[in-house]
């Protein structure tokens, strides 16, 4: 006769897993914070110091600028899943400690340049050294109890979200009292703070045993059903193409319909306001997914978000405009923490990282061609067809998104351990 019992070891490892999670999230948390203000505070002046570093004619300042300020995206695109992969692999701590020393030295380097091509090269560090906050993302979704990960990376993308907000708000005001250069020194001395408090406060962190064994599968070979994966890169990049496709055209569609002297106040709001309201919605509407399942309130995001972009084409005063992009973002912020969860609902702990990491890249792709695609529409079909497109893109990545859950559900479930 055989008795089965429980190993003790396993569960003290398993509650281990978990014990400091919550600790965790708060500097993961503030972390980001501060590295999301460092990275876009620059957005305010970054023409002025082009220009002070040598740049006289006015194309070439703005070519310049938009040339720097796209660097950092392009070179995180290309990393993020390197970096997760060997998060994977050595611990995510070992990364955020990386990218927060990394990016203080870099940041402060920024206001020791002589040139532009010099700006240039550093903006380029930035998204090759930085990724703190796609790194606190693969650590919070990791260890945090499945139960609360919607709800902790709801967390989390607000405080990413309050680092893009008051970036450009905090650059705006600093130039002009301690100078360009001392912003950067500030800024660089900001994440020095960030990475001590990895250092010290972020506890238990142990690497997967991802290749390792003999045998074990890796990469993309490790996930026994692909297509949730896939769903995901393609949501995360629909998510940023949705908001990036909008901001060029922003201050020229105010422009129709609002005074000329108040155009870049009413411009500046109806940016703020999508900011705004994710902020406000992203723990709610992951706390949400926790109880009602992340794919679900994901459909329902990109549903409702496609459908108030209709009316942002027909409005005619700027309060209709702002009052329509803050009920946008309180749709959006639900979409990254639910993304982030069905990954990590979907894929063995062992690549967690790497996936992450290519979701990462996916909606950095989402960056870049939401622009590209917004100045093309705008220019050629008119402003309101780049509403309408981007409706069509939302709605249709949400009957993608079902689709792919009603086949996932069918199937018979795959063993994921936690």
């Amino acid at each position: 006769m055989t008795t089965s019992r429980i190993d003790p070891v396993k569960i003290n490892t398993a509650d281990e897993t978990f014990a400091h999670w919550r600790r965790n999230l708060t500097v993961c948390v503030f972390g980001s914070f501060t590295t999301i203000v460092a990275m876009t505070l620059m957005l305010p002046f970054l023409p002025l110091y082009v220009e002070q570093l040598g740049v006289t004619q006015h194309a070439a300042i703005v070519q310049w600028s938009g040339i720097a300020y796209g660097a950092t995206f392009f070179t995180a695109a290309l990393t993020a899943p390197l970096w997760g992969r060997i998060a994977d692999r050595y611990g995510r701590k070992l990364m955020l400690i990386r990218a927060s020393l990394g990016m203080a030295i870099v940041m402060s380097l920024m206001g020791m340049a002589h040139n532009v091509w010099q700006l240039f090269a550093l903006r380029l560090a930035v998204g090759l050294l930085g990724g703190y906050a796609s790194g606190s993302t693969v650590l919070v979704a990791t260890q945090t109890p499945k139960e609360r990960c919607g709800w902790a990376l709801g967390i989390l993308s607000s405080g990413i979200m309050a680092g893009n907000l008051a970036g450009p708000l905090i650059g705006g005001l600093l130039p002009p009292l301690i100078g360009i250069r001392a912003t950067f020194l500030a800024s660089g001395a900001l994440i020095f703070g960030t990475f001590l408090a990895t250092v010290f406060l972020i506890k238990r962190d142990k690497p997967s045993a991802s290749g390792k064994g003999q045998g074990q599968k890796t990469g993309w070979s490790a996930i026994p059903e692909k297509r949730p994966m896939l769903a995901m890169l393609v949501t995360g990049m629909l998510l940023m193409l949705a908001n990036m496709s909008i901001e060029p055209i922003i201050t020229v569609y105010v422009a129709q319909f609002v005074p000329v002297r108040q155009v870049t106040i009413v411009a500046g709001i109806v940016m703020s306001g999508a900011a705004l309201g994710s902020i406000i919605s992203a723990s709610r509407l992951g706390k949400l997914a926790d109880r009602v399942g992340h794919w679900n309130v994901l459909i329902g995001c990109l549903v409702i978000a496609g459908i108030l972009l209709i009316p942002q084409a027909f409005v005619t005063t700027g309060w209709e405009l702002i009052v329509l992009r803050f009920l946008m973002g309180l749709a959006l912020g639900g979409l990254l923490p639910c993304v982030a969860s069905v990954i990590r609902h979907n894929v063995p702990p062992s690549v967690a990282g790497s996936m992450l990491g290519y979701s990462t890249s996916a909606q950095y792709t989402g960056q870049v061609i939401g622009p590209l695609a917004g100045g093309y529409v705008g220019g050629h079909f008119g402003m309101r067809f780049v509403f309408f497109g981007t409706a069509v893109v939302m709605i249709v990545g949400a009957a993608y998104n079902w689709m792919i859950q009603t086949r996932h559900q069918t199937m018979p479930p795959q063993r994921n351990d936690a």
